[in-house]
């Protein structure tokens, strides 16, 4: 077998020596780079119907579908979707040593008005070749997306830009996110801190500590981005840009009570002026 990690032995003399043709040993990768994009699409898909199947079940699937797969490839393919299986593990919810570490605040707390909880998440969107990331900024009490940002990468810089754009249309008194590096980046941080917002943090693998980003996750894959089939990261942008435009000001919410997460929004924003009127008159 070629081990394309050999130090010892170049790919070439590699070759030579299994009576290979070099042409043949690139063509094998870049079929396997090709098996991988559309193994992705189906951990993808399949993540969003059962986000409670880690990588073992994810690996029976994938051989029900008769791809010859072992764990340790569909693990790996998970790990570049960011995708983890979304149930309560025992002795996983402590940060790393690596960051600044932040409770998760809202245990308990009563969300009754906007921009009192803004939650953040990202996730995998699949283009016709490869796959971007898309983050939003969603406001708890209406699910009203506040901001979004698609990259092909997932550097820090283009989401803190996201996040700066947000805060121009309002500020939130806390800001919830998981322990990504992306949230725990001294750049982002110190945005947040700046504008004296409290930073809460989701307990490692706790599912439903950013229940309403994951449930958006479900919405917009379902009626948006597996209906179409973007060629690259600006057509994915426009389109879901449009999507969330229509989420938010004509879809109506049935938890909402059938209004639209702009309705519920604005008349959040009345509750809140209210209960500061109130306090200053106290």
């Amino acid at each position: 077998m070629v081990e394309p990690e050999n130090e010892n032995i170049p790919i070439i003399r590699q070759c030579e020596l299994l009576g290979l043709n070099r042409s043949s040993f690139y063509y094998q990768k870049e079929a396997e780079k090709e098996e991988d994009a559309v193994l992705m699409r189906l951990l993808d898909e399949q993540y969003t119907r059962t986000p409670f199947y880690g990588y073992r079940r994810m690996t029976h699937y994938l051989r029900s579908k008769g791809f010859r797969v072992n764990p340790k490839r569909v693990r790996r393919l998970m790990r570049k979707l960011g995708l983890e299986a979304i149930y309560p593990k025992p002795n996983l919810s402590k940060p790393g040593k690596e960051h600044l570490k932040f409770e998760y605040l809202l245990r308990g707390v009563e969300i009754n008005r906007s921009n009192q909880v803004w939650a953040t998440d990202i996730t995998y969107i699949r283009l016709k070749n490869g796959f971007v990331y898309l983050l939003v900024i969603l406001d708890w009490f209406s699910r009203f997306v506040i901001e979004m940002e698609v990259s092909n990468s997932l550097e820090s810089a283009v989401f803190v830009e996201c996040l700066k754009r947000a805060l121009e249309k309002g500020k939130p008194d806390i800001f919830n996110s998981d322990q990504g590096s992306q949230f725990t980046a001294l750049v982002w941080l110190t945005v947040l801190q700046t504008n004296n917002i409290r930073i809460s943090m989701d307990g490692r693998g706790r599912c439903f500590d950013n229940i309403f980003v994951e449930r958006l996750w479900r919405t917009v894959k379902y009626e948006e981005v597996y209906l179409k089939e973007y060629r690259d990261v600006w057509e994915a942008e426009e389109n879901l840009r449009k999507y969330f435009d229509f989420y938010n000001h004509e879809r109506p919410h049935q938890s909402l009570g059938y209004k639209t997460p702009f309705e519920f929004y604005q008349a959040g924003l009345k509750i809140r002026k209210n209960k500061g009127a109130k306090a200053a008159n106290l």
